[in-house]
């Protein structure tokens, strides 16, 4: 009995920290949501191609880039857009997946995770980032967020 409380309990903590983003940013899921929010603010847009069950690298980038209070101060200054694609069919919806996978198609056909692109209100891709070290080097993010906005 001991043995399956403890099992529930770790497989709860597991799907609620592998389900939770960093609450002190707005990521949206919808692209043209945030070219509407784009044109009305000036600001560019961040879209964030990431698989947050499965890319260690994203999970790395998230921890070491996206959680930081450095890059929580720039947000304000993007309309940040979080497009995932996971294994597990739990952690979006059939119809965000499916959405998901019509903008990998346009803007990320190689697949590549994690990858940042800035785009403006139109969806022109103005600039792009694929990858992430284990290193914990962050340099180059913060230089392709600085150039950006």
């Amino acid at each position: 009995m001991n043995r399956l409380l403890i099992l529930v309990f770790l497989f709860v903590t597991a799907t609620y920290f592998g389900q939770t983003e960093t609450t002190s940013l707005k990521w949206l899921t919808n692209l043209e949501k945030a070219q509407k929010i784009s044109k009305k603010t000036k600001k560019p847009i961040l879209v964030y191609f990431t698989g947050s069950d499965w890319c260690t690298p994203c999970k790395k980038l998230k921890e070491d880039f996206f959680n930081t209070e450095e890059f929580i101060k720039k947000a304000d200054k993007m309309v940040l857009v979080m497009i995932d694609k996971p294994f597990r069919v739990d952690i979006i919806s059939e119809k965000q997946m499916e959405y998901n996978n019509k903008i990998i198609a346009k803007y990320n056909p190689k697949k590549t995770f994690p990858k940042m692109l800035m785009l403006n209100y139109k969806g022109k891709v103005l600039d792009k980032m694929s990858g992430y070290s284990y290193y914990g080097e962050t340099s180059n993010h913060f230089a392709f967020i600085n150039r950006n906005i």
